[in-house]
C-alpha cells in the first residue's frame, strides 16, 4: 500500500465534498497504482482535469505513485 496526500483544487473541490471528505485527502492506494487511480477512486472526470503536479512536478496520468506522494490536480482556467 501507499498512502499519498491529495488535493483538488478550484472548481475539482465538489467532488470531495459530495464524498463528505475535507480540503486534503490521505489515499491508500495498491501498489503500482497512478494518477488514473486516484480519478476513478474519487469519480474525478478525467475532462475536468487539465494539470497535475507530484511532489511540485508535472506528471502524466500513468505517472506511479509512491509512498507519501503529494499529489495536486487542477482543473482548466479561464481569465480574461
Amino acid at each position: 500500500m501507499a498512502k499519498v496526500d491529495v488535493r483538488l483544487y478550484a472548481a475539482l473541490r465538489r467532488y470531495v465534498h459530495q464524498l463528505g471528505l475535507g480540503e486534503a485527502i490521505e489515499l491508500d492506494l495498491d501498489e503500482g497504482a497512478t494518477i488514473r487511480h486516484i480519478f476513478e477512486r474519487l469519480g474525478l472526470p478525467e475532462a475536468e482535469v487539465k494539470r497535475v503536479f507530484v511532489n511540485g512536478l508535472s506528471r502524466g496520468y500513468e505517472h506511479i505513485l509512491s509512498e507519501g506522494d503529494r499529489v495536486a490536480i487542477f482543473p482548466p482556467v479561464a481569465g480574461g
